[in-house]
């Protein structure tokens, strides 16, 4: 697989496949979309490729009401390399781009990436004020030459699968469905940081996360979840929320890591989400803390992977 980052600058000569769409997540929506594409690009002797954003469109045209996103870069690409697509193209949207018309879109489309076809989810818009829409697409279809496959809506438990209602889903703590949509567990990747190391001296050190305030994270509370640290997967129990019992005030995402004893400030963590197991709890004592936390303890490792 091949990334680049082309703005309609570089012309490709053989012809092309292409999947448009965010695809923030890559839930079961976005990996039916893009295994089609794969399929057809073999069936017509082309290349495949995804042509998606680097940034999120709102956090040029309106920072305030851009989503918090579910996944980074970083790991979109790493699954990506299991998909069979040759090529992802991520795009800087910037207010040149925004600028670019819908019919100005899908030209470029044809003439930088030799597109002979496009595959789109059934709601896809694009172009300047998200004027362009299938119908668009499939107008153009005819004049340009290439062939437009639209992906109908996929459904989980009579639910549809979009990136929204997976973030809704997360922000209420509902983990386990999010993951249904997702189609994996939910993660967050981060630097492990110092922090007040209270864990340490009631016998549960945590490693704490520098996360970044451009992604979703799941409600408050305490959940299940595997730690991956230097490709390793380890049982976990991860606290989201302010530490009540002790005045924590900042809200932190603390991992105990079982059977880890490690000191890994500076490195990175992957923390997957499994499922909830209670509300943040503010104890009366520290010992009333602890004991609870050996309940967790218990239940975590009694958990299959």
């Amino acid at each position: 697989m091949v990334i680049i980052k082309d703005n309609f600058k570089t012309k490709l000569k053989y012809p092309t496949y292409i999947a448009l769409g965010s695809f923030d997540g890559l839930h079961l929506g976005h990996m039916h979309l893009i295994n089609r594409t794969v399929e057809l690009s073999k069936e017509n002797n082309a290349k495949s490729m995804i042509c998606t954003f680097k940034n999120h469109p709102l956090s040029v045209i309106n920072k305030e009401i851009c989503p918090k996103l579910i996944m980074d870069n970083d790991t979109k690409m790493n699954l990506l390399q299991n998909t069979g697509i040759d090529i992802v193209n991520l795009v800087n949207f910037d207010k040149e781009f925004m600028k670019i018309t819908p019919e100005g879109f899908i030209k470029n489309m044809v003439n930088f990436y030799n597109a002979k076809g496009i595959i789109v989810g059934f709601n896809y818009r694009f172009g300047y004020k998200n004027l362009g829409d299938v119908e668009m697409l499939q107008k153009y279809s005819s004049i340009l030459g290439y062939k437009l496959y639209v992906c109908e809506a996929i459904s989980v438990n009579n639910e549809v699968v979009s990136s929204s209602s997976i973030r809704h889903l997360i922000a209420e703590g509902n983990i386990i469905k999010a993951n249904e949509l997702l189609g994996r567990a939910h993660s967050i990747t981060g630097e492990v940081i110092k922090g007040k190391q209270l864990g340490r001296t009631i016998g549960f050190p945590t490693v704490n996360l520098n996360y970044s305030k451009h992604y979703i994270l799941p409600k408050g509370g305490v959940y299940y979840t595997l730690a991956e640290y230097e490709n390793n997967i380890y049982k976990a129990i991860t606290n989201i929320g302010y530490n009540p019992t002790v005045e924590g005030g900042k809200l932190s995402v603390e991992t105990y890591i079982l059977n880890f004893d490690k000191q890994i400030y500076g490195e990175k963590v992957k923390i997957y989400f499994v499922n909830r197991i209670r509300d943040e709890v503010k104890f009366d004592t520290i010992e009333e803390l602890r004991k609870q936390l050996i309940k967790d303890k218990e239940y975590a490792f009694l958990q299959k992977r």
